[in-house]
């Protein structure tokens, strides 16, 4: 019997997780570019979803926050003499009025930069995208800044003296970042901890991003819902209680029958509560039914003229419960 409930209780706990949720190690092609959030990524090698997007400050002008952020990440430039500001997966929250080589409507696009010398030059516009470069994730800005600004002057000047062409068609080299994400498992570790690598030739820069945002996590929109989830966890632990309740008490506490359940004392308490609860709501509700006293104090007569063959009976009730109970132990 006990082996049975097992076995029954178990398949109830594969047929409600089978219908509940989608397994979180799916097949990674199953996802395409199109069916993740933005600043989120599926690792190509181990299906694992990473979510990068609390490393994203909103606007404050338009964040939900109680207390929002007011500047973008900021790391130190070292030996460059400048430092960097940067944002995730959106533009910095900082205002630019005026950036090297970027277009008026490009500039609330800007996702890194750096000043020096009274200038803004921008390191990349905004990419929510990351991608993975073999086992590390990595977000890139591109567009930039052109990276020698004598260089974008002379372009400007060739590309106007041509005919038909407009000011920036000419193609130049522009700034780039490439930031390399990296997974901190610290539990006390902070949000974000944002290293400048190096850049070649004022051009590429490198940075390298600690952070417990990647680290893989369960993708909560594609797998289960949170009453999925508490239903989950109620099950389990019924099963447990159940399984290793019953198991304790047969092996460890020799009991046999019913009072192998877990807390059979407890329960058998609970239910002789509630049926005398029962009992007296009945015997209540029986009284406001016209005619049921007279029919209940035959009853109680019939019941006390036959109180002598009811005790007989009870002997043979309580001679039935004892073998039920000889056959329940075999």
């Amino acid at each position: 019997m006990v082996v049975a409930t097992m076995r029954l209780l178990y398949h109830s706990v594969a047929v409600y997780l089978s219908l509940s949720a989608t397994p979180v190690w799916a097949a990674p092609n199953k996802h395409s570019d199109h069916d993740l959030e933005p600043c989120t990524i599926v690792s190509p090698i181990s299906g694992n979803f990473f979510d990068l997007s609390a490393l994203n400050i909103p606007d404050p002008e338009t964040s939900t926050a109680k207390h929002p952020r007011t500047n973008s990440w900021n790391t130190t430039g070292h030996d460059l003499g400048y430092n960097f500001t940067m944002n995730f997966c959106g533009p910095v929250i900082e205002p630019l009025h005026d950036v090297v080589g970027v277009d008026k409507d490009m500039r609330r696009n800007v996702s890194a930069y750096y000043r020096s010398g009274g200038k803004t030059f921008a390191l990349g516009l905004e990419n929510s995208t990351p991608i993975f470069r073999g086992k590390k994730i990595v977000l890139n800005y591109t567009n930039g800044s052109p990276c020698d600004d004598s260089e974008y002057r002379r372009s400007e000047r060739s590309s106007e003296a041509s005919s038909g062409s407009s000011p920036g068609s000419s193609k130049v080299r522009r700034k780039s970042t490439v930031i390399s994400l990296l997974c901190d498992k610290d539990p006390a570790a902070p949000t974000l901890t944002l290293s400048f690598i190096g850049s070649t030739d004022e051009c590429s820069y490198f940075f390298e991003a600690r952070t417990p945002a990647a680290c893989p996590t369960i993708n909560v929109k594609e797998t289960v819902s949170p009453a999925s989830v508490f239903g989950i966890i109620l099950l389990i632990g019924i099963v447990v209680y159940l399984v290793g309740g019953c198991v304790y008490s047969r092996m460890v506490l020799q009991q046999r029958g019913w009072r192998q359940f877990p807390n059979y004392n407890l329960w058998a308490t609970v239910f002789d509560f509630a049926r005398d609860i029962f009992v007296i709501v009945f015997s209540s509700c029986l009284r406001l039914i016209p005619g049921s006293r007279k029919g209940a104090h035959r009853v109680g007569v019939h019941q006390r003229g036959q109180s002598g063959g009811a005790r007989g009976d009870n002997d043979a009730e309580n001679r039935l419960i004892d073998e039920l109970n000889e056959e329940w132990d075999d």
